[in-house]
């Protein structure tokens, strides 16, 4: 988990503080956002990432605009439009945006319903950990597993704890957990970089890999469970999450290991009914054809760098948010749910 002196998300005396992803592992630093403008470069930049903590930072960035652009509606409407716009394909940050400006007539309410968001994702994080543990000791058995994870799902991602990572976290609390494979994760290495500081702060054993290596690693046997993370759940169970994950599903179908993917109710989009109709961003050659500014292609090389990837619902075993799981190999999707506490089908 990310220091407590140092907060993913957080604001104070008027402004957005984050902590600097783009400076990890080498250096801990607040970023702090005292306009919309500046916190969206802060998103843009990756300075602030994963979907529940930019929906956060989203959150945030309305208490900012409703103070700034008080009295000004057609300012404080552009300013909103320029949030949700910042990141298209998590859908947290748009519904985020969307809830405080609801409340912004009052900037006083508005970082009511900021600080209400946070803590909601905060609560959600927290009960992932707890639910997704709990379902691969039914799928795997009660037994130290290795675990496969794509990206940075931790507290840096989520605020506190996060999706994916929090369901590591919590298998290490309970001593089930053997050791954690992370990916690098190209092109930004944010499973070298963070996910790998996160683990080490949480003193949990841990091996990092290439991304290459993980279908052989899972061909011949050597992770019990891949848990990911996600930017956008359709109403089917497609899935976006960090480029590279459907690859993971392919590995995890083929070695016949759990595919489980961990993401709060706020990334179900119902409104989005597969996976075909999600905007996948595209962020430009340079993250591929440079590395922190430093050339690592031949001059001129052109690139295609999609931040995002959907893996279908049939590669994925299930679905665990903090209010429920979604048995998606059982005919299951997050708009078709059987509750099992009282049979009841929710449509």
């Amino acid at each position: 988990m990310a220091d407590s002196r140092v907060p993913t998300v957080a604001w104070a005396d008027g402004a957005v503080e984050l902590l600097d992803q783009t400076l990890l592992p080498e250096r801990e630093a607040v970023r702090r956002c005292t306009t919309v403008d500046e916190l969206i470069e802060a998103i843009r930049v990756l300075a602030v990432r994963g979907a529940p903590a930019i929906g956060v930072a989203g959150a945030y960035g309305v208490a900012l605009a409703a103070r700034w652009h008080a009295g000004a509606p057609d300012e404080f409407a552009a300013a909103v439009a320029r949030l949700r716009a910042a990141r298209p394909t998590a859908v947290n940050l748009a519904r985020m945006v969307d809830e405080v400006a609801a409340a912004a007539a009052d900037p006083d309410k508005a970082l009511a319903t900021a600080h209400a968001v946070r803590d909601r994702e905060v609560a959600a994080s927290h009960a992932m950990g707890e639910r997704g543990a709990d379902l691969l000791a039914e799928l795997c058995g009660v037994r130290p597993l290795r675990v496969m994870t794509i990206c940075n799902t931790g507290a840096l991602a989520a605020v506190e704890r996060g999706t994916a990572l929090a369901v590591i976290e919590t298998l290490h609390e309970r001593g089930h957990l053997a050791e954690a494979i992370p990916l690098e994760t190209r092109p930004l290495l944010q499973g070298a970089r963070l996910t790998t500081w996160e683990l080490a702060r949480m003193g949990a054993p841990h091996r990092l890999i290439v991304d290459s290596a993980a279908a052989s690693l899972l061909a011949r046997g050597l992770a019990d469970a891949v848990v990911v993370g996600a930017d956008r759940i359709a109403a089917n169970g497609d899935t976006a999450n960090k480029i590279g994950t459907l690859g993971l599903a392919l590995g995890a179908r083929h070695g016949g290991v759990p595919f489980v993917v961990v993401a709060p109710e706020t990334t179900v989009d119902r409104a989005t009914p597969t996976g075909s109709a999600i905007e996948i961003e595209d962020r430009g050659a340079d993250e591929v054809t440079a590395f922190r500014g430093a050339p690592v292609a031949a001059a001129g090389t052109e690139a295609m760098n999609p931040a995002f990837d959907v893996t279908p619902a049939t590669l994925i075993d299930a679905i665990v948010t903090d209010e429920r799981v979604i048995r998606v190999a059982k005919g299951e999707t997050p708009a078709r749910w059987r509750n099992p506490s009282d049979g009841a089908v929710h449509l």
